[in-house]
């Protein structure tokens, strides 16, 4: 089996890799460093998850420490374009730790952060520099960038610049950097306008390919229960119930969604944060860091602001509301069972999800287990006692609750369209206000009146020992599956 002495690497990249105990390379890495070593192009298909900032990251640093030279002023030898705040934040912070004995200088350029200290880490130039492609064109008008001695550019994520609306600025930026150099392309998926721009950009490059986007993470154990859009709530608090839901992901459609359902957790007594586009950088920041330090239970994120979510321990992914491309849906997943590790994903669906939900199986080209929890008698009490008008809603501050019931008209999910989410980072100089989210990420979730004073023996019960679910049934047929139980979610 290949091993990263086995790949050349300089010695203080290998020291690192030992220190932070990195022995065997993932595929794409056993397959990529070679190449890019090399100075070659590289087109790299693979998913978040498989280890791909490595992939680029270390033969960068082995091929920039081999060939010292000092940074060219305002610009940078190598520029690695992101999506997200996060994903760039994480990108930075694995090339320092990778290239901790090197001395290398690394800077991060996004929005949603003072202009000043970019400034001023771009005038005497950096090594790597990683930016969202918003705030570099603010830089690049400003004349406070200069990219045209850049020898190494990587496109992290692309798929995601294309719906973020990145591509003509992606454009705007390339058009001022030198045709003399290395360009390494890495994307989930390869829909077309990504394909044009792979070909603009890249030269006889080695292709990669490491688990394709349909393919879903083999240790993640995928549960799928229906359930009326009114009651997700409440069939969300059931589930923290059990202390085996130590570390969870829980994905919305929308920013005010995100934060409804943080806020409704807290309400129940399970420590929430939330992270999407209209929250200050700091805030997301602090989000984070309480959910890797374990300080809160559930992290309530959207698509876009997720993207750059890498936590070790994350127990569950739960998708409150199906994403509206079955792509979101496989790299939602894979948001647990990392590093070796397993996890369970669970799903919930209102009836009027269920095209999004066929897109999804039609891409993952499986079924997931499902179970049915509508018409389920605990729930339905549940919600009635929470739904008595405007006085549930004013009176939840003041009441402890377990579990809850969304208001009568419930979440209203979006549609399913053809429409590509343009974020605000997308627009030239526009990603000021630090927004990557697309205006588009769904329909606003309705507002939901609150379960009050629900001891747990009358929400549920704990591990769903008192529920009356109805006969759970497989999506692909009529043949009933397992009973499901919450304390094993």
């Amino acid at each position: 089996m290949t091993q990263f002495t086995d790949l050349g690497l300089a010695k203080p990249i290998l020291k690192a890799l030992t220190a932070e105990g990195y022995v065997t390379p993932t595929p794409i890495q056993a397959q990529a460093i070679p190449a890019v070593m090399l100075g070659k192009d590289l087109l790299g298909i693979a998913q978040t998850g498989t280890g791909k900032t490595a992939a680029f990251a270390l033969p960068i640093l082995h091929r920039l420490s081999e060939d010292r030279k000092p940074a060219p002023r305002r610009g940078c030898r190598c520029l690695v374009l992101s999506p997200t705040r996060e994903l760039a934040s994480q990108i930075a912070e694995s090339f320092r730790t990778y290239g901790s004995g090197l001395g290398m200088t690394v800077a991060v350029v996004f929005g949603g952060a003072k202009y000043g200290p970019q400034i001023k880490a771009l005038t005497s130039g950096v090594d790597i520099l990683v930016a969202t492609p918003g705030r570099l064109i603010d830089h690049l008008g400003e004349r406070t960038a200069d990219l045209s001695s850049t020898e190494i550019l990587v496109l992290d994520e692309a798929d995601q610049m294309l719906d973020l609306g990145f591509l003509q600025p992606i454009r705007r930026i390339v058009s001022g950097m030198s045709r003399k150099r290395q360009n390494l392309f890495f994307s989930a998926t390869m829909p077309t306008e990504i394909g044009k721009l792979a070909k603009e950009l890249l030269v006889e490059p080695v292709t990669v390919t490491v688990t394709p986007v349909s393919s879903t993470a083999e240790r993640v154990e995928q549960q799928l229960l229906f359930i009326e859009a009114p009651r997700k709530r409440a069939l969300l608090a059931e589930l923290f119930e059990s202390s085996k839901v130590s570390r969870a992901l829980v994905f919305t459609r929308t920013k005010r969604g995100a934060d409804r359902v943080a806020k409704y957790l807290e309400d129940a007594g399970v420590s929430s944060g939330a992270i999407h586009g209209d929250k200050t950088q700091s805030q997301r920041e602090r989000a984070l860091a309480a959910f890797k330090a374990g300080k809160v239970r559930a992290l309530i994120a959207t698509d876009i602001a997720a993207r750059g979510i890498d936590v070790d321990g994350v127990t569950h992914v739960i998708q409150y509301e199906l994403p509206q491309t079955p792509e979101a849906y496989v790299h939602r997943i894979g948001r647990t069972a990392r590093a070796g590790a397993a996890g369970i994903a669970i799903s919930f669906c209102a009836d009027d999800e269920r095209a999004l939900l066929k897109d999804i199986q039609k891409l993952t080209r499986q079924t997931i287990p499902a179970f049915d929890r509508r018409n389920d008698k605990v729930l339905q009490a549940v919600t009635a006692a929470t739904t008595s008008g405007p006085a549930a809603e004013q009176s939840l501050p003041q009441a402890k609750t377990r579990g809850g019931g969304a208001g009568a008209n419930g979440p209203r999910a979006a549609k399913p369209h053809n429409h590509r989410p343009r974020g605000h980072e997308g627009k030239p100089g526009g990603d000021r206000q630090g927004r990557p989210e697309g205006r588009s990420e769904g329909q606003r979730s309705g507002q939901g009146a609150q379960r009050q004073g629900q001891g747990r023996g009358q929400g549920g019960g704990q591990g769903g020992q008192g529920a009356k679910t109805g006969q759970p049934r497989s999506i692909a047929s009529t043949a009933p599956v397992a009973k499901w139980d919450p304390l094993k979610a």
